[in-house]
């Protein structure tokens, strides 16, 4: 017997095509590595769903996305998922736990190989409202801005409160040329780290420091499509 194709190769190309499948719903927003999940989907009217990705069902995904460590009750989101390549007869305990089993259609002999992969369930209104509701007291608080991370990575480079504010601070540097102990008080960021490991007194400017050499392109790098949003609001809201 022919050994079956496989759909992915890594986590990153599983969601990946999950989120282009997703794009069929636009009310949904997602966020990639966002506090914990591989996945957190925010819907238009608030509710949450937090999604853990694998290639394999394990106990290792069920860990992640099931009710457990301290603080589960007071913050998450509505509805919890694993999303897997496919349904390997485990829906049984997914419904046990309250988890979402979210698995991918496979490409047949002879599809062509360009085919979009479905995924199911679907997301309409009618089957994530039948769906086990875990009923936080708070939901995740979102990010102001979309990550620019790939979903799955391993290690990634999350786009967490701090690096907001790093951004900011980097926005206000690029913008006049040095930042003072107030801008950093406005970002919400110590100076202390940033006087210590990246930056220099500015010449002429007392109280004000800017860039210690090749230390500029520091946090931009990382975060290419996210910097430019945050540079256009620092101009508008500080300068």
């Amino acid at each position: 017997m022919a050994k079956r194709e496989t759909l992915f190769k890594t986590e990153v190309d599983l969601c990946a095509a999950f989120l282009e499948w997703l794009k069929r719903y636009p009310e949904w927003t997602a966020y990639a590595e966002t506090e914990g999940w591989d996945i957190l989907l925010a819907h238009r009217d608030g509710t949450q769903i937090g999604i853990q990705a694998k290639l394999s069902f394990n106990m290792k995904v069920l860990e992640q996305a099931i009710e457990c460590g301290g603080g589960w009750q007071t913050i998450g989101p509505d509805y919890r998922a694993v999303l897997v390549p496919e349904d390997t007869g485990v829906q049984f305990v997914c419904d046990a736990l309250g988890l979402v089993l979210i698995s991918a259609g496979r490409r047949y002999r002879g599809m062509p190989s360009g085919t979009p992969v479905e995924f199911i369930p679907a997301f309409d209104e009618q089957n994530w409202t039948r769906w086990h509701y875990h009923n936080p007291e708070k939901r995740h608080q979102l990010p102001r801005y979309i990550p620019d991370v790939q979903a799955g990575a391993a290690s990634p480079c999350v786009l967490t409160k701090w690096k907001i504010a790093a951004l900011e601070i980097c926005a206000v540097i690029e913008l006049r040329g040095h930042v003072t102990r107030a801008d950093f008080k406005r970002a919400g960021v110590d100076h202390r780290r940033w006087i210590e490991s990246w930056l220099e007194p500015a010449l002429g400017v007392p109280g004000a420091w800017t860039w210690k050499k090749d230390q500029g392109p520091l946090f931009q790098q990382a975060h290419e499509k996210v910097y430019p949003q945050v540079l256009a609001d620092v101009r508008a809201r500080f300068l």
